[in-house]
């Protein structure tokens, strides 16, 4: 039978497609277990929504029962998600010196140049879909001007409830679809409108980071209002933000406002993820023709031009727009249609370019 250094050198030969390198210096690799012809291996990966997860898994197989002596190969497969915290530097260059959100692991913004592209149905269902993966994710609805997540996820009438941490008094967030969810929304009613200049709209991005007890979460998805204006340079400067991701429709124009978006989290020095293009196409139910809306876009071909990465294309379905003022995101409500399968994907792919980023550091 083989020793148990004879199995961790065989995993040596396993590389992980993302990261390009082999699981056992990554620290994925936790025990090895020989009993006579039988080895058993425990594999963490950096997500529960790895999108290789299976492809890992065979390689493992392979790897394993190449060895002399083995019968049988069992895999165990869980997940520890990397954190990117203080890998990044708020807008002054600098971590901010008083850290906020010890317990979250990643930071993701949700940007857009313009409204009207579906920003916070994607920020929402990305939450949705890293939750369903098995992470521990929050939504942060930082549009204080028009606060739609309490809609998205059918919690218009909601309010926080109030409770303790650390000796102080805290907002607890609500559970939708086992995400943790806070929004302005929460706070007022349907004819309030927030008229607020700067200084407030800091300090209350301020408040809904310190005062929400967020706990432990792999990842806090932030719903940026569309544009580039205070409150996300306050988030910037108040957390050190894990990275971004720009979503934008087909038309030259609406690029051209995410051409903005992108020079705003280069200033403020936030990593971006990449483009996510909405309502790229939309598929006749009946006859099954595929319709540009909005036209052939050249949104992957304009991001490689300006070196951002294209995360891919979410097609149209009716059922998003209804279910979604319902307040049921269509990665529940339909998780076998084409847009709920492209926002899976997508929020796979997010969780694997944040553990490259997370592991970019490292020697």
């Amino acid at each position: 039978m083989p020793s148990q250094e004879e199995v961790f050198e065989a995993l040596r030969r396993v590389i992980d497609p993302e990261l390009h390198r082999d699981i056992v210096s990554l620290r994925m690799v936790r025990s090895v277990e020989v009993e006579g012809d039988r080895v058993r291996v425990h594999v963490v990966l950096t997500t529960p929504a790895c999108p290789l997860k299976g492809a890992i898994r065979q390689s493992v197989e392979t790897a394993v029962r190449a060895l002399p002596g083995v019968g049988s190969v069992e895999v165990e497969m869980g997940a520890d998600v990397a954190s990117s915290r203080g890998r990044t530097a708020g807008a002054d260059g600098k971590v901010p010196p008083e850290e906020r959100l010890p317990g979250v692991r990643n930071i993701v913004a949700v940007g857009s140049g313009k409204g009207g592209v579906g920003k916070s149905t994607v920020a929402v269902n990305l939450a949705v879909a890293l939750a369903r993966s098995g992470a521990r994710v929050g939504l942060l609805d930082a549009d204080l001007y028009g606060p739609s997540v309490p809609i998205l996820l059918g919690a218009t009438n909601a309010s926080p409830e109030m409770g303790e941490a650390d000796g102080r008094d805290v907002m607890l967030p609500l559970d939708r679809h086992g995400v943790k969810v806070f929004s302005i929304g929460f706070l007022l009613k349907d004819t309030d409108a927030v008229i607020w200049r700067g200084p407030l709209l800091h300090k209350a991005v301020q408040q809904f980071l310190e005062d929400v007890a967020w706990g432990e979460l792999d990842y806090l998805i932030v719903d940026l209002p569309p544009g580039t204006g205070d409150i996300q340079i306050s988030l910037s400067q108040l957390v050190p933000v894990t990275s971004a991701v720009v979503v934008t429709t087909p038309q030259d124009v609406a690029f051209a406002d995410v051409l903005r978006a992108i020079r705003m989290f280069r200033v403020t020095k936030v990593p971006i993820l990449g483009v996510i293009e909405n309502m790229a196409s939309f598929v006749c139910p009946t006859c099954g023709t595929e319709h540009r809306v909005f036209g052939h876009g050249h949104v992957e071909e304009r991001c490689r031009e300006h070196e951002v990465a294209y995360l891919g294309a979410i097609p149209m379905d009716l059922r998003v727009a209804p279910g979604g003022d319902q307040g049921r995101p269509i990665v529940v409500e339909a998780p076998d249609s084409p847009p709920a399968r492209a926002l899976t994907e997508l929020a796979s792919r997010v969780a694997a370019r944040l553990s490259v980023l997370a592991h970019s550091g490292e020697g």
